[in-house]
């Protein structure tokens, strides 16, 4: 993604001189080269500094969560975040007029979407922006695994006490009795007993 983006202002401060507009789907998309000292889409021209340090703080912070991602989507939403901080951090540090202070290479422009001029770069952050949001409403954790909504939780919770109610109307005397209780344990004891006196015949005289 940094490449791309790279290689499209390369070409653009090579082959298109600033200020001219070049039409490439009539008014829908047009090329037009300017030089941006401030954010994405030509906001706040006055704080490249205060950009540059955010870009650089992005590019930190996504570095550090990469470790925990363990979902293809939060990858490559991360991942698009990075090379469009990335692309547009190195014109700020690298460009003219000076480290830090450098101005950044926008020349795409659609008037019928949005009055400023952007690049490729300011297009991966603003997909991987609206990536992000959709993540977050459908619940993808940064692992893969999806949040638990709280009417799912009242569901799972009704079920378990579903379940908990219905054993305890089963109550213990529906286990099965343990072996050699009942009527067969009672009739092994009898038969154990010795007779009485009596039942053993007379007195030898």
């Amino acid at each position: 993604m940094v490449t791309l983006d790279q290689v499209t202002k390369a070409l653009v401060v090579a082959k298109l001189p600033e200020g001219v507009v070049v039409p490439v789907l009539g008014n829908a998309l047009q090329f037009l080269s300017v030089r941006n000292p401030g954010a994405a889409f030509s906001f706040a021209v006055n704080m490249t500094w205060v950009f540059s340090l955010i870009s650089a703080a992005v590019v930190v912070a996504i570095v550090v969560y990469a470790r925990r991602i363990r979902s293809m989507w939060w990858a490559i939403v991360l991942g698009m975040l990075l090379g469009g901080a990335l692309g547009n951090l190195s014109d700020r540090l690298f460009r003219e007029p000076g480290f830090g202070r450098g101005h950044v290479v926008d020349f795409i422009s659609t008037p019928w979407m949005m009055p400023a001029i952007y690049n490729v770069a300011d297009s991966f952050i603003c997909v991987s922006m609206v990536v992000f949001v959709l993540l977050v409403i459908l619940g993808v954790n940064l692992d893969g695994t999806r949040a638990v909504s709280e009417k799912q939780q009242r569901a799972m919770a009704e079920a378990s006490a579903t379940d908990a109610g219905k054993s305890a109307a089963a109550g213990p005397g529906s286990a099965a009795p343990e072996s050699g209780t009942g009527a067969d344990g009672t009739d092994a004891e009898r038969a154990s007993r010795p007779a009485a006196d009596g039942s053993l015949g007379h007195d030898a005289t």
